[in-house]
């Protein structure tokens, strides 16, 4: 009789997580979101100008949205700033290469790379990526993060273990990725470029709830 029992309790359990799996299946977890196309163009006194990416390169990076936006203010002599905003649906890894975001991949090569602390206003720090390439006489300065359910990291390796550890739990996998990026002007200093960047990402950073979900 006690054996019985157990059995019909398993039964009854896994019929249950079935029933679950299948319902989150038909009706994903999670709130819904914009579209990245639908960023806003403008963000104070700049504006963005759409950067297409190729079709050859779309291919390689599976499901998702990409928009690559060249944002330029004419109200200063600052250089332009480059938005990069990927966002990956339901799943359990990220890319391991998001071009053209890999400097290697369009001929830079790297010249600093460590990270550097983020904070903005009213919300907790993280760690960002940071690096500082060149491409002949050319130098950018480029700042990059992770981003998943409100967690920001530099490190891929940590986010993927977010994602596993969510994916156990069946909670939402989706994921994204911010990377910023300038051009140094001759004589100037990766700081001040840097300074220009996080400026910026203030101006991005309350924007992305509406197409990042938390």
């Amino acid at each position: 009789m006690i054996r019985t029992a157990h059995v019909a309790t398993v039964a009854v359990l896994l019929a249950g997580t079935a029933f679950f799996l299948q319902a989150r299946a038909r009706s994903p977890l999670g709130p819904s979101r914009a579209s990245l196309a639908s960023f806003p163009v403008q963000l104070d006194n700049w504006v963005g100008i759409d950067v297409p990416i190729p079709d050859e390169i779309l291919t390689t990076m599976g499901p998702g949205e990409f928009v690559q936006r060249e944002y330029a203010n004419d109200q200063t002599d600052q250089p332009e700033i480059t938005l990069y905003l990927a966002y990956r649906p339901e799943d359990h890894s990220f890319f391991h290469h998001l071009p053209p975001v890999c400097p290697t991949c369009t001929g830079w090569r790297t010249l600093e790379s460590h990270t550097t602390a983020l904070q903005f206003q009213g919300e907790t720090a993280f760690e960002a990526n940071r690096y500082l390439i060149a491409r002949g006489a050319d130098r950018q300065l480029v700042l990059s993060w992770y981003w998943s359910q409100g967690r920001r990291v530099a490190s891929e390796g940590t986010m993927n273990r977010y994602l596993l550890f969510d994916s156990l739990l069946l909670n939402p996998t989706d994921n994204a990725l911010i990377r910023l990026n300038t051009p140094l002007r001759p004589g100037e200093a990766p700081q001040k470029a840097e300074e220009r960047l996080v400026a910026f990402a203030g101006l991005v950073n309350p924007r992305l709830d509406r197409y990042v979900p938390r």
